[in-house]
């Protein structure tokens, strides 16, 4: 799974999410023919990232490649089950990355326009937003 080595404040404000704002940057391919990109926001977290690389993987029997544009590193903290409130901020339970509409999450080259639509699609469904297939023109 994906986690950061070293990060420089080990515990973040959370932040509000701001669902109207679209991406800046990352909002093109840069190393695929084909692509994943994100039409809603969420926090996507290693597990879903994983999840969706094996998913394309598999898909088209290892052949061609696959980019992954994200990477997990704001840090979410939980508290333990059944404890009072009080006692300080938890402790860092795992990772995220914010999504915002326009990002593009996955890129693939090797492989053929169907291969590439139907293997980009089953990743789409192991992730908490809503995506669309896009190819470079």
């Amino acid at each position: 799974m994906l986690v950061p080595k070293k990060v420089k404040h080990r515990k973040w404000m959370k932040g509000r999410r701001k669902t109207r704002q679209i991406e800046v940057r990352g909002t093109r391919l840069a190393y695929g023919t084909f692509g994943l990109k994100a039409t809603s926001s969420a926090w996507v977290n290693s597990r879903q990232i994983e999840a969706a690389r094996r998913t394309i993987t598999n898909s088209v029997k290892r052949a061609g490649k696959v980019f992954i544009r994200i990477f997990p590193d704001k840090p979410i903290t939980e508290r333990p089950p059944e404890v009072t409130m009080g006692g300080g901020k938890g402790s860092v339970d795992h990772y995220v990355f914010p999504v915002r509409p326009g990002r593009i999450l996955f890129e693939m080259d090797g492989v053929t326009e169907t291969q590439a639509r139907a293997a980009l699609r089953l990743a789409g469904f192991k992730l908490p937003l809503r995506t669309r297939f896009i190819k470079k023109d």
